[in-house]
Formats: structure tokens, C-alpha cells, sequence
């Protein structure tokens, strides 16, 4: 078997419009396609960074809670690379996200920190090691 890569990520979310307003306009994913499926009563958007597809976005009448927790089984977050953690981190505050201190990864040295979408799912930037940009 040889697997060549991630496809997608799907993300069902519990109010659709609030979390395609979080995921396209505060985080700036670009919408490649959005459908209606009528018998589900439900809609699935595709979204991409740059020009790779990465989410789909799922909404669902009802769908149960997840348990959650910082360390409960399953997956566990979605880490996002970014340039500058400090930066994104301004900008998704200003947009009234709620984000943790930046931390060094004391394995690598990158920063990174984590905050969380509408439905709760944590989400973390990280930035690779290297020259700072400033």
C-alpha cells in the first residue's frame, strides 16, 4: 500500500452558518463548492487553503454531542501552518476568537498555540522553525 497524502478533513458542525462564516470569513478558506442535499436536509462545503482541498464541512439535523477533552480518544485537533503564530494569533483575536498563549514545542522549537472553531473542535497554528519573519 502506498498512501500519497491527506484527501480532506471532515467537520460536521452543529450551525452551519455560523461555522462556514467562521471557517471562510475569519479564517480565510476559500469555498470551492457548496450543495444542498435535500434528502438529508443538510449541507457539505468544500473549502481549500490556496489550492488544496482540505475540509469538508458538514451540517447535519441534531447530531449528537462528541465527548470531548483535551486528551480523549480520537483526534485528537487540526493544525493549521502558518508564517507567523504571533500574527494569526492578533488577527483571529481581533476577529473575537479566543486563543491560548503561544508555547514552544520543546521537541522541535516551533511556536505554536491553540484556539477553538464554533463547535468547540481545537485548532492549533503552528509555525514552522526557523528565521523569525520580522
Amino acid at each position: 500500500m502506498q498512501l500519497n497524502g491527506i484527501h480532506h478533513i471532515a467537520i460536521i458542525c452543529s450551525d452551519y452558518p455560523r461555522s462556514k462564516q467562521f471557517y471562510v470569513d475569519i479564517l480565510g478558506l476559500t469555498v470551492i463548492r457548496e450543495v444542498y442535499r435535500q434528502p438529508r436536509n443538510s449541507y457539505k462545503l468544500d473549502l481549500a487553503i490556496g489550492d488544496t482541498y482540505v475540509i469538508e464541512l458538514f451540517s447535519f439535523p441534531e447530531p449528537p454531542r462528541r465527548v470531548t477533552g483535551p486528551e480523549a480518544c480520537g483526534l485528537r485537533h487540526l493544525a493549521f501552518r502558518v508564517s507567523d503564530v504571533a500574527a494569526t494569533k492578533l488577527e483571529l483575536e481581533a476577529n473575537g476568537v479566543t486563543v491560548e498563549a503561544i508555547r514552544i514545542d520543546e521537541c522541535t522549537g516551533a511556536k505554536f498555540t491553540f484556539f477553538r472553531d464554533p463547535d468547540g473542535l481545537p485548532l492549533e497554528i503552528y509555525q514552522q522553525p526557523g528565521p523569525s519573519p520580522d
